[in-house]
């Protein structure tokens, strides 16, 4: 229990510095806020609800990741080494391909919605 109580204190630091400090973790975290409420009136039921707000926090998780990458890179070195491109530029690519994913979930779910709005005139 005490491993857990400490890995817990570990990811709350975390997370501490990377909503202070992350611009992108900053907005998903605004945006899994908006989400939340959102997600329940939008939803069809619970599954529905579940993965609208899973998908931003998916999107989240990629994220935070991502920011682990290029900590990790920038702590190995500053300068211009193509396998750090490398790197960074794939944490940057499954950051997209999450963003998609969340999106389209959510268009999904809101194109009912929205549908008659833009086909009503």
């Amino acid at each position: 229990m005490e491993r857990i109580f400490k890995a817990f204190i570990n990811s709350m630091r975390s997370l501490n510095h990377l909503a202070r400090h992350e611009k992108p973790v900053q907005q998903e975290l605004l945006l899994l806020l908006v989400s939340l409420p959102v997600a329940w009136f939008v939803a069809a039921d619970m599954a529905a609800y579940l993965l609208l707000v899973g998908a931003v926090l998916f999107l989240l998780l990629v994220e935070v990741i991502n920011t682990s990458v290029e900590a990790t890179c920038n702590a190995i070195s500053r300068d211009f080494k193509k396998d750090i491109q490398i790197a960074k530029d794939a944490g940057s690519l499954a950051v997209l391909i999450a963003s998609i994913m969340c999106a389209t979930i959510w268009i999904y779910h809101l194109w009912p919605l929205v549908r008659p709005l833009i086909f009503s005139a």
